[in-house]
């Protein structure tokens, strides 16, 4: 078990005397007040600014002993570590951002952030949680962004996430969760972006989006999302970017997009689409909209059965063709007469 906890100092570089006498030579032509000055691998990179100072440290660098009592970006990094002592972040109050990707963290004490009340960022990429432990956040008012992506979670609970009142960026993709709790985002009134991405999410939590009132990104691609109800997003009237990618959506409620008039980004590639019901692009990008979707959208990879009950869609389709990704290689698979025709194309022939 690896851990580290700064209690000493490093020293910052020592100057190379070995120069080679040819380098040598041109330097006296070239630049003569020159030095060459050769970095110490062994000690972290610190930037002063006059905000503070960022320390960042990575393999084959040491951890070092004592922080600058400025410090307000602190980066450790593949270090393999898997805990952290209580009193790491001691002396170091101004602390703003904390970047711990990439390393085992199996645990967290619940009295680690509370020396830093003014941190904004916490990063912890890549690293072995299966859990959160509660209070973690108690001293947190001021974090907006927590990163927790490519961890262990199985599992989420409310109280992991008490405290957090300023959070606008959420990121828990890349772990193993199978449901959400009820309430997890009831007090989240500032979430701008929210990224449940590649996990193994079968269904959600009908009040999940009741919480925030300003989502702009949602991300829930790479799930096993099989249906999308109507009313998950009618909250949050100002998304604008929707990812649904790689689920296995097979139906999707006429009134799933109800509302979103502020959509510019909608995918739903790579599902198990082969119709959709009518009405449900009502509020989506139509013609003549006060907006229409900026960015545009995705169907492909989808089992399209190109018969009459997609009327609505073909309309739709052929309404907003210039913002269709992939028009050349979104074809129908039903019925047999039509199979390898684009999906455009028989829109295009029934309208």
């Amino acid at each position: 078990m690896t851990s580290w906890s700064p209690e000493g100092s490093q020293s910052p570089g020592v100057l190379d005397p070995h120069l080679s006498r040819i380098l040598f030579l041109l330097l006296l032509i070239v630049a003569p007040s020159v030095q060459e000055v050769t970095p110490n691998p062994e000690a972290c990179q610190v930037d002063q600014s006059s905000n503070g100072s960022s320390v960042s440290c990575s393999p084959p660098a040491k951890l070092p002993r004592q922080l600058p009592a400025d410090t307000v970006m602190l980066s450790v990094e593949f270090f393999n570590l898997t805990q952290l002592p209580p009193e790491t972040l001691q002396g170091v109050a101004n602390l703003q951002e904390l970047h711990l990707s990439s390393n085992g963290l199996e645990t967290l004490s619940d009295k680690l952030l509370l020396p830093v009340p003014q941190l904004k960022v916490l990063d912890l990429t890549l690293n072995a949680l299966t859990r959160l432990p509660p209070g973690l956040f108690q001293g947190s008012a001021a974090l907006h962004t927590l990163v927790l992506n490519q961890n262990q979670l199985g599992a989420l609970e409310t109280s992991w996430l008490q405290g957090l009142k300023a959070l606008r960026h959420l990121d828990l993709s890349g772990n193993r969760l199978r449901t959400l709790p009820p309430g997890l985002l009831a007090n989240f009134t500032d979430l701008r972006v929210l990224n449940l991405g590649s996990n193994q999410l079968e269904t959600l939590p009908s009040d999940l989006l009741r919480g925030p009132l300003q989502l702009e990104w949602l991300y829930l691609e790479g799930n096993r999302l099989q249906a999308l109800e109507g009313g998950l997003l009618e909250p949050q009237p100002s998304l604008s970017y929707l990812f649904l990618s790689g689920n296995r959506l097979a139906t999707v409620a006429a009134s799933a997009f109800r509302g979103l008039k502020q959509l510019d980004m909608l995918d739903l590639s790579n599902n198990s689409l082969s119709t959709v019901p009518r009405g449900l692009w009502a509020s989506v990008g139509q013609r003549g909209a006060a907006r229409d979707m900026k960015e545009g959208f995705d169907v492909s990879g989808n089992p399209w059965n190109c018969d009459q009950s997609l009327e609505d869609f073909y309309q739709w389709l052929v309404d907003n063709r210039d913002k269709m990704f992939f028009r050349n290689s979104t074809c129908c698979i039903e019925p047999k007469a039509m199979q390898g025709q684009t999906l455009l194309g028989a829109a295009m022939a029934h309208v």
